[in-house]
């Protein structure tokens, strides 16, 4: 009977489950600081993610999207342009457009592989285009004559084949070149090649890379196309990019307003008057005693300086007020001028 009676109290109506449930679902209250570092609970609908600062993400949402659209126009057409450099339907398809650190990035590059290291000579940093070796025979096959049948089993490429690649490469890289012509006139130079990711050093390991990756498909063969370039490398046409879109839709950045932030009020900013004496010799410098007085003329008084924060921001007259020194400000100075 004691076991009977402890049954049914262990068990739950359909309120006790309906309300472990909802518990279950409910989304626990996270702790987070505010400026001034005192905690705050989170308000609703407000999503945390965690950020790396070592890997940031470099490109925002509509960054991200703008750059998506301005490689699926290169996808488009580069596989035209292929197509007809190979007098055969080349078909070309954006598998993914990401962010990777560079480690991770080469640990995608099979092994055997065909890896063309390439410079943009008007941008800082070394990109990268990993091209699968069966996709790269078959097409070196096709250029000589084939049928551009895919070619069976995966080896290295002899320099003959890797010469005759290049010449896809190249058509590759002028290609993106140009979908980025409004922004900046870009050359590529091909300075390499890597039959084995792991033996990459083109980059930090921590190293931020946009990569795209491509379906590329020849004849019966369809393999991986990607290529790889720094954050470094793409931040200054990116940025050429978004200021030419913003000024396309009217918006200003330089001149857009800044929300003031209450923490700001308590920011102590150091204050200076200062004005310029007479020069003295380096003789009569050497010569100063405590009680020496240096003589200056009045009309420093009038031509006081203010900075602020080590800029010079006022000009102004010195005198007292209630018997405490005090500087007059008359004048707003725009622009810091050598002579001061």
């Amino acid at each position: 009977m004691a076991n009977d009676d402890q049954t049914e109290g262990e068990l739950l109506n359909q309120t006790d489950i309906d309300a472990l449930i909802q518990e279950a679902m409910e989304e626990p209250e996270e702790i987070i600081y505010d400026p001034e570092g005192n905690k705050v609970k989170t308000p609703k609908g407000t999503r945390i993610e965690p950020y790396d600062f070592r890997n940031p993400i470099f490109l925002t949402e509509v960054e991200l999207r703008r750059v998506r659209i301005r490689h699926e126009e290169f996808i488009r057409y580069l596989a035209a342009r292929l197509s007809i450099f190979l007098r055969l339907e080349y078909s070309l398809k954006m598998s993914r457009l990401s962010t990777l650190t560079y480690s991770k990035f080469t640990e995608t590059i099979p092994n055997p592989a065909h890896v063309v290291l390439f410079k943009i000579e008007q941008l800082f940093g070394v990109g990268v285009i990993d091209i699968n070796p069966r996709l790269a025979l078959t097409m070196v096959d096709r250029m000589l004559g084939g049928k551009g049948h895919s070619v069976q089993g995966e080896r290295y490429l002899t320099e003959i084949e890797t010469n005759l690649v290049d010449d896809v490469v190249s058509i590759v890289l002028e290609e993106w070149c140009r979908q980025w012509k409004a922004e900046q006139e870009l050359d590529t130079t091909i300075i390499g090649h890597e039959s084995n990711g792991r033996f990459l050093e083109t980059s930090p390991a921590d190293a931020i890379m946009l990569v795209l990756s491509m379906e590329a498909g020849v004849g019966d063969c369809s393999e991986t196309i990607q290529i790889g370039l720094p954050y470094y490398t793409l931040e200054p046409i990116i940025k050429r990019m978004h200021e030419a879109k913003e000024k396309d839709l009217g918006l200003d950045s330089a001149q857009s307003e800044s929300a003031w932030q209450s923490s700001f009020n308590q920011i102590d900013i150091p204050v200076q008057a200062e004005w310029d004496g007479d020069s003295l010799t380096a003789k009569e410098v050497l010569a100063l005693r405590p009680g020496d007085v240096i003589r200056f003329p009045k009309s420093v008084l009038k031509n006081t300086r203010v900075r602020l924060s080590n800029s010079i921001k006022f000009t102004g007259e010195i005198g007292l007020e209630n018997n405490r020194v005090g500087v007059k400000l008359n004048r707003k100075v725009e622009e810091e001028s050598p002579e001061l």
